[in-house]
């Protein structure tokens, strides 16, 4: 997620007593909560006695006089570094005090009540599922009331997740992002004003094995081949002519696993396709669909000759990766419709191209966030098992926080890459050959220049080193 708080408020204050400064966080570019300078001395505190002075990122101090504008910007940005260093910390950023503070302050900003409401979820196949929760139910509540509504079983709630995404006039969805724990999906939704914004069910996992978990009862089959059938209408899932006629015969006869087993063997099954965006590889200003899927990153790549070529990025070569989002400059003056601005996000990634070699490769696309998560639950997939862990262990610990990850390292051979970059692009960076044992912890970095307002570095604990016979 990408934390960020690219503006302030002047606010007048309750009771005739004098105005006050509001910061607004923003999650994804995308106004999440707007808060005072003592509400997150107030985080900063609880944090502090839960989990010590040495664990918990220094607080801005506090100021004794009237801040002037240029102390306000000062912190400004040493607030938005704060809350991007403690959702950055696995133990600080996956806590409940953290997570019930922003879903708190999101309910009130947006000023809705706690009250009884419905909501309606969809399955993949446009299905609609109409729940009763609370407002102020959290993610996790809200899967579990639309799992009890489709008699889901609880073994199997974890192997779905629900999801923001914004359905097109032909029906296709743009996925946005997975809903956190942090935020309630009711205010989420509703707070954006427009009706093309929907939650979406959809599986959870990306390794094709753990179909059979949820093949074993008859719920979860039915919503496995429901996504299924819409991902090969979508043409998410390639099928040839001949398949197709197997498919369409299994799906007469209502074979579901067999019309299952027979997709899982096509071509990008259990991918989750992007929207055309902008790449710089192999070189700048190139068009790509991206595909996130069997633990890589699929280009299919336009080149300036109308020329497409097609090659993938695996996550055991990507070291790290950053989400970088830029955003108009308003001087304070902005309020809460802020998050309706226009932000240009990026995600680039840093790969491994050869034994010594790695280079950045960039993707500009508005759902640069949601390849982010992708990438970042494909590793947590990967270390869960090297680890020898269970999965149906790592979907039910969401309470507890954030996933432990193993330093275990494994040596994955990689598909062939796309051809080699441009002579002209940009120097590449050189790394040492002794790279099999190296595991990086996630960094956290902030810039807040005038455009670019944060980075997000994301290390990735799946990084193989890959020896001369792989390349």
């Amino acid at each position: 997620m990408h934390f960020s708080i690219p503006e302030t408020e002047t606010r007048p204050g309750e009771g005739g007593n004098g105005a006050y400064v509001a910061y607004n966080i923003h999650v994804n570019g995308v106004l999440h909560c707007q808060v005072r300078y003592s509400q997150l001395l107030g985080l900063h505190e609880q944090l502090r006695k839960e989990y010590g002075a040495n664990v918990v990122p220094a607080f801005p101090p506090k100021k004794i006089f009237t801040l002037t504008p240029a102390e306000v910007e000062q912190r400004r940005e040493q607030l938005e570094k704060y809350m991007q260093a403690v959702r950055q910390d696995h133990l600080l950023g996956g806590s409940e005090i953290f997570n019930s503070f922003l879903r708190k302050a999101q309910q009130e900003t947006q000023q809705i009540p706690t009250e009884e409401v419905q909501l309606e979820v969809l399955l993949s196949n446009g299905q609609k599922v109409k729940v009763n929760i609370l407002t102020s139910d959290q993610t996790e509540d809200v899967l579990e009331a639309v799992a009890s509504k489709l008699d889901l079983p609880e073994d199997l709630i974890g192997y779905f997740h629900l999801f923001l995404v914004r359905e097109a006039k032909d029906g296709a969805f743009s996925f946005i992002r997975k809903l956190q724990e942090f935020e309630l999906p009711y205010v989420s939704v509703t707070s954006l004003h427009n009706p093309d914004y929907k939650i979406l069910l959809r599986k959870s996992y990306w390794d094709s094995a753990y179909d059979d978990d949820v093949m074993e009862q008859q719920v979860g089959l039915n919503l496995l081949y429901a996504q299924t059938v819409a991902d090969i209408e979508q043409g998410w899932i390639l099928a040839s002519k001949e398949q197709h006629r197997q498919l369409k015969s299994l799906q007469e006869k209502v074979s579901k696993k067999e019309f299952i087993r027979l997709a899982q063997t096509l071509k990008y099954y259990g991918y989750l396709k992007f929207d055309p965006c902008i790449t710089d590889f192999p070189e700048k200003g190139c068009h790509v669909i991206v595909g996130a899927g069997n633990s890589e990153l699929n280009f299919q790549v336009k080149l300036p000759n109308d020329q497409i070529k097609e090659g993938s990025f695996k996550v055991t070569r990507m070291r790290c990766w950053r989400v970088t989002s830029s955003v108009p400059v308003n001087n304070g003056t902005s309020g809460p419709t802020a998050g309706k601005s226009e932000v240009k996000l990026e995600l680039a990634f840093e790969y491994l191209m050869s034994k010594d070699r790695l280079q950045w490769v960039t993707i500009t696309s508005p759902q640069a966030i949601m390849l982010s998560i992708c990438l970042q639950s494909m590793v947590d997939e990967l270390m869960v098992k090297k680890s020898g862990g269970s999965i149906r262990k790592m979907f039910r610990r969401r309470a507890n926080g954030a996933l432990q990850r193993s330093d275990s390292q494994q040596a994955v051979k990689s598909p062939p890459l796309l051809d080699s970059p441009d002579a002209n692009r940009e120097s590449i960076a050189k790394v040492s050959s002794k790279l099999s044992s190296v595991s990086l912890r996630a960094i956290s970095h902030s810039s807040s220049s005038t455009d670019i307002r944060a980075n997000d570095f994301h290390g990735n604990f799946a990084f193989e080193g890959i020896g001369d016979e792989d390349l």
